[in-house]
């Protein structure tokens, strides 16, 4: 998250509202990770599980849904562990050099890390030679981080 958005947020949660300083919800600018799956359950269940609003997190300026609260303080706990590389982006596209949209019920733990992807034709590409489509991806994330999905 940004240093400017920080601030806002940190301004927005103590504006004063009628003269007495009030908190105040600052409306979620993050987008959804996951599409709301739970990023934890990919780990502890094996099987994507939809996450509830109830208990949302925001991580790296990712909101992020959770099945249960012991899954949202897991994550918070380690976010790094759990959240899925390349900020859900598809992997295989990413190591093709390609920012897309993924589909987080196709996905791959390799090497204690997850992996999404956009189409189980990726996903199965990227399991033959994960290791060099990992740090391919790692290499182009860099310079893709900030555009948009394809």
């Amino acid at each position: 998250m940004s240093t400017r958005r920080r601030f806002l947020k940190v301004m927005a949660s103590a504006a004063v509202v009628g003269g007495a300083a009030r908190p105040i919800r600052a409306f979620a600018q993050e987008r959804l990770g996951l599409k709301g799956y739970d990023p934890v359950a990919y780990f502890t269940l094996s099987t994507p599980t939809p996450g509830v609003a109830e208990y949302e997190y925001v991580w790296d300026g990712i909101r992020y849904r959770f099945a249960n609260a012991q899954h949202r303080e897991m994550f918070k706990a380690n976010p790094d562990k759990y959240a899925p590389q390349f900020g859900g982006s598809c992997a295989m596209n990413m190591a093709n050099g390609t920012r897309r949209e993924s589909d987080p019920t196709i996905w791959v733990i390799s090497n204690g890390y997850l992996y999404v992807f956009a189409g189980t034709g990726g996903a199965e590409r990227f399991r033959q030679e994960a290791e060099a489509n990992a740090i391919k991806a790692v290499t182009n994330w860099k310079t893709l981080r900030n555009t948009p999905s394809q």
